[in-house]
C-alpha cells in the first residue's frame, strides 16, 4: 500500500530515479545484526534471507520465524536509525539529482516513517520518500507515468524487480546489493535486470539510461 504518493513532486521535464533503501542506500543487515547482538542473538550471513539467519548463541537451527518477525519489528521501533549508509550512495545520488528527479521507495513499516526520514536526512539523502508494502511494481508504474522522460529503478530483491518489469516494462531496472557478504548469496536474473553492486559504477549506468550527463 502506498502512503501519500501524490504528495511527491515530480518534474515532468526531468527523468526519474526510484531507489530502495535497505541494502541499496543502507547497510541494513549490519545494523540489524548489531541490534540482534544487543538482544543476545547471533546473525549469521548463511543465505540471502532475513529471519533464517537469526540464531540463539551456539544453536544449529535458526530462530523460529515468529520470534524473528518480532525482533524485526522491534528493530524498526527502537533502532531504525542505527544503520550505516552504503559507501558512495549519497555522493552518487547528489550527482544524479542534478539532472533527475529522485524518489526513495522503501518497504519499511509505517511506524518507522519519521525515523527513516531522519536517517536519510542525516546521511545526505534528503529526497521525497514513499512507504510501500509488498511488491513495488504498481508504485513504480504510477510514479513513472508522471514523466515522459526515462525512469530507472534500483532494488536488491528480484521479486521487486520482476514486479516492476511486469507493471512498467519501459522502466530501466538495476539490482544492487550493497553488503559484500550478501553479494555471492543474492540470486540474480541477469537476462532481465542489470546487476551492479558498487555505487560509482551504478551511478554511471543510471546516468546513461536516464540521458543525463555523468559526473
Amino acid at each position: 500500500m502506498l502512503t501519500e504518493p501524490n504528495a511527491v513532486h515530480i518534474d515532468p521535464a526531468r527523468p526519474l530515479l526510484i531507489v530502495d533503501v535497505d541494502e541499496v542506500l543502507a547497510l541494513f543487515m549490519h545494523g540489524f545484526g548489531r541490534f540482534l547482538a544487543g538482544r543476545g542473538y547471533e546473525f549469521r550471513v548463511d543465505r540471502f534471507a532475513l529471519f533464517q539467519n537469526i540464531y540463539a548463541p551456539g544453536a544449529e537451527a535458526h530462530l523460529d520465524i515468529e520470534t524473528g518477525k518480532t525482533l524485526f519489528d522491534d528493530f524498526f521501533r527502537f533502532a531504525a536509525e542505527d544503520i550505516d549508509p552504503a559507501p558512495g550512495a549519497a555522493d552518487s545520488l547528489r550527482h544524479l539529482a542534478l539532472g533527475a528527479n529522485i524518489v526513495v521507495l522503501t518497504n519499511a513499516p509505517d511506524y518507522a516513517r519519521e525515523a527513516r526520514a531522519r536517517w536519510l536526512i542525516r546521511h545526505g539523502m534528503d529526497y521525497p520518500m514513499i512507504i510501500n508494502s509488498g511488491l513495488k511494481g504498481e508504485a513504480v508504474a504510477g510514479l513513472a507515468a508522471r514523466t515522459p522522460r526515462p525512469t530507472a529503478f534500483i532494488d536488491d530483491l528480484i521479486h521487486n524487480l520482476n514486479s516492476v518489469e511486469e507493471a512498467a516494462p519501459a522502466v530501466h531496472r538495476f539490482q544492487m546489493v550493497a553488503d559484500p557478504r550478501l553479494r555471492p548469496l543474492a540470486p540474480a536474473a541477469l537476462e532481465r535486470h542489470r546487476r551492479i553492486d558498487e555505487w560509482p559504477l551504478l551511478q554511471g549506468a543510471v546516468a546513461d539510461v536516464l540521458g543525463i550527463a555523468p559526473a
